[in-house]
């Protein structure tokens, strides 16, 4: 019967490189929880992240502008101060008319905003440049937009798929049972695609943020238990035998 390569075959170079990549990569992946941590808490207006704010995040307040809950919640910290804030959200109640705009909201944006909020920065977000940009956001706050989620989607899918796909290829190498190898590295894969297509469901039911926080956390479970396997197996794990089927 053939013999599959497993981590005892493999030399001290290549577990050194394969556990680089797994540290760092586990590294990244600490840092994208707290990049969505800073993105999303505070929408509800509370500190810390909860269930609120993710449905805010996608499907929205519906009673307030989407200027509005940005500065009631993640993008309150840029503002320097109460007034500053009290002043953009007196402008979007009293109708955010342009001469009032460029006399007290664009001061504020320009000292405060602009600097990420334009063409400049790069970065996939609104437009503080103009007053048209600006008065978009007035409007109703219905969470993500769908090519917003479209663009954010793409990028997961292709980005976290080849990260997995990697990850998955070294814990391959482990010595476990053949079922439970099958079943862990497929699971990263599903709760990824379910967590995408949640997004979707989240813009039209609240309720779907609590299959968000889900999928993503057994995602997340997944690809932590194949990363510290690897690792372990890789440096202190004395194997019994030779394993002969993947």
């Amino acid at each position: 019967m053939p013999r599959y390569k497993r981590f005892a075959d493999a030399s001290v170079s290549e577990k050194i490189l394969d556990s680089m990549f797994l540290i760092t990569i586990g590294i990244g992946y600490l840092f994208a929880l707290l990049n969505l941590y800073y993105t999303d808490q505070g929408r509800d207006g509370e500190p810390g992240l909860s269930v609120k704010d993710i449905q805010l995040a996608y499907y929205g307040s519906h009673n307030q502008t989407r200027l509005g809950a940005a500065i009631n919640g993640p993008m309150e910290s840029n503002l320097p101060n109460p007034a500053a804030k009290q002043t953009i959200l007196d402008w979007i109640n009293r109708g955010a008319k342009e001469a009032e705009f460029h006399e007290k909201v664009e001061p504020i944006m320009q000292q405060n905003c602009v600097m990420c909020h334009s063409a400049e920065s790069g970065l996939p977000i609104p437009h503080f440049t103009s007053y048209a940009n600006v008065v978009k956001l007035t409007e109703t706050d219905t969470g993500a937009t769908i090519p917003a989620l479209v663009r954010v989607s793409h990028i997961h899918l292709f980005g976290i798929a080849f990260i997995l796909f990697f990850v998955g290829r070294i814990f391959i190498l482990c010595e476990i049972p053949v079922w439970l190898k099958r079943i862990t590295v497929a699971i990263p894969f599903l709760f990824l695609i379910g967590d995408i297509f949640s997004w979707y469901i989240a813009k039209l039911i609240p309720g779907f943020a609590y299959v968000i926080i889900a999928n993503g956390a057994l995602m997340g479970t997944a690809f932590g238990a194949q990363l510290l396997t690897s690792l372990y197996q890789m440096w202190f794990y004395k194997p019994k035998s030779n394993p002969v089927e993947m």
